[in-house]
């Protein structure tokens, strides 16, 4: 399976001083290690293993330590002072795992180190950095770039400026590995999804040149598109809510393996649709992050314009606004000059990772910092386009449910400290970017790098540090809004229970209470510390996102709406739905068997083993699944939800993968 990075949530630490060893009952790694700078220890891991290392830090200090996966993949965790989870790490599965956070308050901090599904080896650990956390904003900036600021490692880059001054611009680590090329300021950087933006601003110039129109049906200008109940329109392509499936998760079901370099043309994306047998979701109904859509999108400017989308970006866009850096690369084969390679970390040090094949549209773009300041100044001035088109971009697109998305066009839409913020990020196979702009005092920051661990919301970070003066501090309440300490935890009860998201059933938030602490927990990852903004409102400590809980008109909570990458709506479960589903072996055995989807036109086979079913596809690792409610189990990355005939005999499963869903698998055996 193609395991995700997690956020590498910046900064921590202070003064190590020496603890004592705790033993923790249960545990074959017994007691906990005490870490210092700039020492490295080995550790050897067995199944079952959670090795514990301590540090105690002062008042806002910042920390950078890694973990070398020599022989095997682990989970680096990092708790509090109470026990609770601050940050997870878990990019590769084998070399350096770093870790980087800010502690604003001083204590006995924990580093855990757990193996990845029990598996067992060799690993060290070093505490590279531990030092008080920088008040100036370019030398804080020096500080979360410092895991990247090495001749042997992938390098980033830094751009930030106000009323088109540049304040800040610099370059960290190496652009090839190979050759020992620098990281430069003017590196060519594949920006990924950031390009999405771009996509939406050549149809709206397409609609301003009178061409198309957004309200149009998409099959006017892809008409062997197929026939759905509902119209799609190239607005729903660009705010995704069209209800297609997303081809990168739907590809990565058949054994496509994207993070090996499999090729997918982009006249595939338009083959997906075409075998998609219904709608995920009412076009407008629903946000559904989706690159087939953006796909579709570039597919329709070439229809309307006669160019190749990569030309007509180059004559109309780049080189109009002086963008000399920025370019769109049609497949991976096209040669890109001064270009930055991407990297992962491997078993024996970075391995070399290409881009992803068919992106154009959804990805694809590749662009310098400075590139991107020109680009979004035009928002402010327009030079190419007109004032009508920006703002309509940037503003979040209106559900049929009446609620926002939280999207634009091509944009997210939110706020920070006080002010709107219009953003996005963008992953390739190993390169990040994220470009940041805060219309209300015309200022800006993009990052970007080429290590396939980097934490683009390090920008909003420096963002804070660089625009203090205009923001409003986070960490206290505003002055006659939400008074934070006078909220009765017992008002919690009231949301504690478990709510199903309404786009994937399957995915259950589940909210507890222990004292005055708040918890969430999704399904298949830990639990996170929330903590209120309103009397409905909480925000997640170790990700960037929140949840407002909904009352009905009899005054009971009966739903939530998740904020992470737009609006995202869960229903509670009732107590009867809650009850977990706990299958016998023999009930086990009713799932196994071979399943064919005719739509992917792959198959997968489940077997018990071990009194554990295991699904086995011939492309992908295989992986152990985990019961959820009943007739349903979690695994590799995957939903299966099980369908039985009248005399109960399984007779297929449904799968899914978050972004795509439902696909019908067909039992052949």
């Amino acid at each position: 399976m193609i395991r995700r990075a997690y956020s590498l949530l910046l900064f921590i630490l202070a003064v190590v001083t020496t603890l004592v060893s705790i033993p923790f009952a249960g545990d074959v790694t017994a007691q906990i290690t005490e870490l210092r700078e700039g020492r490295t220890l080995s550790g050897i891991l067995a199944e079952g293993d959670t090795a514990r290392y301590a540090f105690e830090v002062g008042d806002d200090f910042f920390f950078y330590g890694e973990v070398n996966q020599i022989s095997v993949d682990v989970i680096v965790r990092l708790l509090d002072t109470d026990g609770n989870l601050l940050g997870r790490y878990d990019t590769p599965s084998r070399g350096g795992e770093r870790f980087t956070r800010r502690m604003r308050e001083a204590g006995v901090y924990t580093i855990e180190v757990i193996p990845f599904e029990d598996e067992t080896g060799d690993y060290t650990i070093t505490l590279h950095r531990v030092e008080p956390i920088e008040t100036d904003p370019k030398r804080l900036t020096d500080q979360f770039m410092a895991p990247y600021d090495e001749d042997d490692s992938p390098g980033a880059v830094v751009q930030v400026w106000r009323n088109g001054r540049t304040l800040y611009s610099k370059a960290y680590g190496m652009a090839n590995l190979a050759y020992g090329i620098p990281f430069r300021t003017d590196t060519r950087t594949n920006i990924g999804s950031t390009s999405k933006q771009f996509t939406a601003f050549a149809i709206m110039l397409q609609a301003d040149r009178g061409l198309l129109s957004l309200d149009d049906d998409i099959r006017e200008y892809v008409p062997e598109l197929p026939e759905f109940e509902e119209t799609i329109t190239i607005r729903h392509l660009i705010t995704h809510t069209s209800g297609l499936r997303e081809f990168l998760n739907l590809l990565a079901m058949t054994g496509r393996r994207l993070d090996h370099g499999d090729w997918i043309d982009r006249s595939e994306i338009i083959d997906i649709v075409q075998r998609q047998p219904a709608l995920q979701n009412v076009p407008g109904a629903e946000f559904n992050y989706n690159n087939t859509a953006f796909g579709l999108a570039a597919a329709i400017v070439e229809r309307t314009s006669g160019q190749d989308f990569h030309v007509f970006m180059q004559e109309n866009v780049f080189r109009p606004l002086g963008m000399t850096r920025t370019m769109v690369r049609p497949s991976p084969e096209h040669i890109v000059p001064d270009m930055s390679e991407g990297y992962t970390p491997g078993a024996d040090g970075f391995l070399q990772i290409g881009d992803l094949a068919g992106a154009v549209g959804a990805g694809g773009i590749y662009s310098t910092v400075g590139d991107l300041q020109t680009w979004v100044q035009n928002y402010a001035d327009p030079r190419v386009g007109n004032a009508g088109i920006f703002d309509e971009m940037m503003t979040s697109f209106v559900l049929t449910s009446g609620d926002e998305s939280g999207y634009g066009l091509g944009l997210f839409i939110d706020e920070q400290g006080g002010l709107q913020r219009v953003h996005h990020g963008g992953a390739d196979v190993a390169h990040r970017s994220m470009l940041v702009y805060y219309p209300e005092i015309n200022a800006g920051i993009t990052t970007q790098s080429n290590h396939a661990g980097f934490n683009s919301n390090v920008a909003f970070e420096l963002a804070a540090a660089f625009f203090a003066d205009t923001m409003e501090s986070e960490e206290e309440p505003v002055a006659g809004e939400f008074d934070l300490e006078a909220y009765d935890p017992e008002e919690f009860d009231d949301f504690v229970g478990r709510y199903s998201l309404d786009a994937a059933p399957d995915f259950i938030l589940t909210f507890t209470r222990e004292g005055d602490t708040f918890h969430t927990q999704a399904t298949g990852q830990d639990r996170i510390e929330i903590v209120p903004m309103s009397e409905s409102s909480f925000r997640l400590l170790t990700v960037e996102a929140s949840v407002t809980f909904h009352r009905n008109d009899n005054g009971e909570v009966d739903g939530l709406t998740l904020h992470q990458n737009g609006e995202n709506h869960a229903t509670r479960l009732d107590d009867d739905e809650t009850t977990a589903w706990e299958p016998t072996v023999e009930n086990l055995v009713d799932f196994e068997g071979r399943y064919f989807s005719e739509e992917l036109e792959t198959f997968y086979t489940i077997k018990l083993k071990d009194e554990t079913l295991v699904v086995f596809q011939r492309r992908l690792d295989d992986a152990n699944l985990t019961a959820g409610k009943e007739d349903t189990f979690s695994g590799g990355g995957f939903t299966f939800s099980f369908e039985r005939d009248r005399n109960g005999q399984v007779i297929g499963f449904y799968l899914s993968n978050g972004r795509t869903r439902d696909v019908r698998f067909e039992r052949v055996r």
